[in-house]
């Protein structure tokens, strides 16, 4: 090309999470049957709609008006709703003019970092839902900058190894918290939440909270919300309905933007984002509609509490196949739809291997553990993958140095779930033996 095309920064972005498909599919085609554990969809892993729900999304279809624009930042009404229920918490108090829809949070989140500026920074969890730190890292045009969440503390974040971070890198105007989290199915407390809104009022930050599993809570659990711990600090909420309905192809997320008032940089920001969606027109229609409906109806509360209950019943389930296995550093996980599950430091080596009898998926599994440059959680989810059928993610490609493998708690059928978690041990325990 007579001029350089690819901006520096698209060498960040990476997505494991979907990359692995692909290599699953191969296998696939060669007759190896697969259990996706890679990816938090609940209606690949056999989850079905309330019947109740489907009507009323029915209904909203029979509505001329459901196929028109919607008004650029979303639905008046709908946002008028979920300003409301904001406001309930008694903390932040916002009006439907802080809420923005996207077509789901990977818009909002690619489109949020966009328009930071590229020398500053947002420093985020570690290991840390790859949306956001490939997308920060490519507005930057380098690697991320990360916070520790410790394995061998309940997957708490390290306080101290983000206080220093952020005192000695002037660059960083944002945090980023994901509660609960993706990959650990870690939920933080109030009192930790708390200190970290005392980080950023010190240095005069602002703080990113993604919150799409804010309903997905378990085992005596509760996800505090940005709105009810923030105080006067800025901030930005991010919610949606892909994991609450669940309904993940609606694509329908939002932001709330709190304290927009008090720091004018700030408050420009949120603008220079509603100018970029009214530019895009409008986010999909539908799902915007049927929020208010679907989250006022009396049907909700207990179904979303039965589906927690089922999601916290499969963690147990889970702990008593894994969390024995002596090698491994084990959480039982509190919210969201996964565990990261990490390998003892040094009990992964490099000629370790599953053994596989068909020779053609022997041979493709060597091929894709071939290079020196393959870490070794790489290398144990490949050979799983190939040998077991079992896709999981390596905990290396969520933006850590930990070595280990993120698995999901979506699968309904409870005899499935637990031949899926027996091969997994199994296969574990025949791997570090070899």
């Amino acid at each position: 090309m007579r001029q350089k095309v690819l901006e520096d920064g698209a060498s960040e972005l990476s997505y494991e999470i979907r990359d692995i498909v692909k290599k699953a599919e191969k296998l696939q085609h060669l007759g190896r049957e697969i259990y996706w554990e890679n990816i938090g969809d609940p209606i690949q892993k056999n989850f079905k709609i309330p019947t109740w729900m489907k009507d009323t999304i029915s209904a909203i279809l029979q509505e001329d008006n459901t196929y028109g624009y919607s008004h650029s930042k979303g639905v008046p009404g709908t946002r008028d709703f979920l300003a409301k229920q904001t406001n309930q918490l008694n903390g932040v108090q916002i009006s439907k003019e802080d809420i923005l829809f996207f077509n789901g949070l990977g818009d909002a989140i690619s489109t949020l970092y966009q328009y930071i500026d590229p020398t500053s920074r947002v420093i985020g969890p570690s290991p840390s839902y790859s949306t956001h730190s490939s997308a920060e890292a490519a507005h930057a045009r380098q690697a991320p900058i990360t916070y520790k969440l410790d394995p061998d503390n309940n997957w708490y974040p390290d306080l101290d190894d983000l206080y220093n971070k952020v005192k000695y890198n002037p660059a960083i105007v944002g945090i980023l918290i994901i509660n609960p989290d993706n990959p650990t199915g870690m939920v933080y407390p109030l009192e930790i939440l708390e200190r970290i809104v005392a980080i950023a009022r010190e240095f005069d930050l602002f703080l990113i909270s993604d919150e799409i599993y804010a309903k997905v809570t378990y085992n005596g659990q509760r996800a505090f919300t940005l709105a009810e711990y923030l105080g006067d600090v800025p901030g930005i909420a991010m919610k949606g309905i892909s994991k609450d309905f669940p309904w993940p192809g609606s694509r329908c997320g939002w932001v709330e933007f709190y304290n927009r008032e008090n720091e004018p940089d700030f408050d420009q920001f949120c603008r220079a984002l509603e100018n970029a969606k009214m530019i895009e027109v409008c986010s999909t229609k539908l799902p915007q509609l049927a929020i208010p409906k679907v989250l006022s109806d009396p049907r909700f509360p207990v179904y979303r509490q039965e589906l927690n209950e089922r999601i916290g019943k499969r963690s147990k389930l889970i702990t008593e196949i894994l969390g024995t296995i002596p090698q491994l550093k084990f959480n039982e996980t509190k919210g969201a739809f996964y565990n990261a599950i990490i390998f003892e430091e040094g009990v992964l080596k490099p000629h370790q291997k599953l053994q596989i009898e068909e020779d053609g998926v022997r041979q493709l599994a060597e091929s894709w553990v071939e290079s020196k440059d393959t870490s070794l959680d790489k290398r144990f989810v490949y050979y799983l993958l190939a040998a077991k059928g079992i896709c999981v993610v390596p905990i290396s490609s969520f933006c850590s140095e930990l070595q280990g493998f993120r698995i999901t708690l979506l699968e309904e059928n409870e005899d499935l779930l637990s031949h899926i978690f027996t091969n997994l041990k199994e296969a574990i325990l025949e791997y570090l033996e070899s």
